[in-house]
């Protein structure tokens, strides 16, 4: 099994974690860490929940890009809003960017997400032949 730790030049590079974990073997699987509504530089897009979310998933492509993949590839993904957002607002601004490529999702509302000013956060896991 080999792991490849993926930080794309087009996203905020932290040295505390990577954007994405590869493990390849029999088969590999993308682990893409937790994606705010970010730009390149790192700040939070502005315009609210909305806007975040479609940043945030453009983050998440980004990351399957590095490794040939899209949405397509996408297995499970985890959406966590902070309370008081929309899911509605959020699903709507996902679909815009995301398109039609249902995957397994779970939603969480929490009370706060680990980035002053987020609203939103996305994980995904994606399976690469």
């Amino acid at each position: 099994m080999e792991i490849t730790h993926l930080n794309p030049p087009a996203l905020h590079s932290n040295p505390a974690f990577s954007q994405g974990v590869l493990v390849s073997g029999a088969h590999r699987t993308l682990h893409v860490g937790g994606q705010n509504g970010t730009d390149p530089s790192g700040a939070i897009v502005p315009g609210g929940l909305g806007p975040q979310t479609e940043q945030a998933i453009r983050n998440v492509l980004t990351v399957l890009a590095e490794v040939g993949a899209d949405q397509r590839n996408v297995v499970r993904l985890a959406v966590y809003l902070a309370a008081g957002q929309s899911v509605d607002e959020g699903y709507a601004a996902s679909a815009r960017v995301w398109g039609a490529h249902p995957t397994a999702l779970t939603v969480l509302i929490v009370e706060s997400l680990g980035r002053q000013g987020a609203l939103v956060e996305l994980e995904a896991t994606a399976v690469i032949e």
